[in-house]
């Protein structure tokens, strides 16, 4: 029997972004985007699922968010896990990776004993692929980055092969452990009709900071030492193309201008 722990995320619709995106102040308006469950924390969810499924266990689901994340959460009920639990608090807005990974990290603690954490490779929000690693050094347990299949299993240690772009690695690890995975992993399993069912208003569990005895003082914009430094809107307003003809001469004045214009 294995317990895993799977962290997620919802994160805005990166793939649908309207003029009203950005804030006069240069932030995020997540209130005018769509928002969706994180790709690859998909492909993490159902790596833990799988290893349930082959090997016996329960699986655990975090989030951290407002009220609304609640939907990734039930929806990983619907596919499979045991247990969501959702980490929202007023005083862990505007987290930065550093104080996110801090309090997802007390979440784990406190949930307790556990085999594996499993995370997407990245969220498309931030595009750090920070928080997990940071998480598991937190948590004091090794880990695995682009992970795409656990080959062998037991109860002290895992075999893992890792995608390292150009080929892969085998990389066998001590359990508990923290894997990040990546999309080539696997497909997503659907939503079960059964589970969807009987998940469809099941009230999920709601931790705030003081459930994990999370320090304030590393949390929210306290915690976070991260300061953006400048936030720039590029807008294209050029329309139609020029046309360039295949000869040395025009080919050389097309170069002559990308360099004035700093292009290269």
């Amino acid at each position: 029997m294995y317990h895993s722990i799977v962290l997620v995320k919802q994160v805005p619709d990166t793939a649908n972004v309207s003029a009203d995106a950005m804030k006069e102040d240069g932030t995020v308006n997540r209130a005018a985007l769509p928002t969706i469950f994180n790709p690859e924390d998909l492909h993490a969810l159902e790596m833990a699922l799988a290893v349930k499924q082959k090997h016996g266990g329960i699986v655990t689901v975090v989030s951290m968010g407002p009220p609304k994340a609640a939907d990734v959460l039930r929806d990983c009920l619907f596919r499979g896990a045991d247990r969501a639990i959702l980490i929202t608090d007023r005083r862990a807005a505007a987290s930065d990776t550093l104080a996110t990974s801090y309090i997802l990290s007390q979440a784990v603690k406190t949930i307790g004993q556990f085999n594996f954490v499993f995370a997407g490779r990245q969220a498309i929000d931030g595009d750090t692929a920070q928080t997990a690693p940071q998480c598991a050094e937190k948590l004091g347990i090794p880990q695995v980055t682009y992970a795409e299949e656990i080959l062998e299993l037991s109860k002290e240690s895992a075999t893992i092969r890792r995608n390292i772009d150009n080929g892969w690695e085998l990389v066998k690890v001590k359990l508990p452990a923290l894997l990040t995975v990546v999309e080539t992993a696997n497909v997503p399993r659907p939503w079960a009709a059964r589970r969807m069912m009987k998940h469809k208003h099941s009230p999920l569990e709601q931790w705030g900071l003081d459930e994990i005895s999370a320090d304030t003082n590393r949390c929210g914009v306290a915690g976070s030492p991260t300061k953006v430094f400048k936030i720039q809107s590029v807008v294209l307003k050029k329309e139609g193309f020029t046309e360039v003809a295949p000869t040395r001469e025009s080919i050389g004045t097309l170069i002559k201008e990308l360099v004035a214009d700093k292009t290269i």
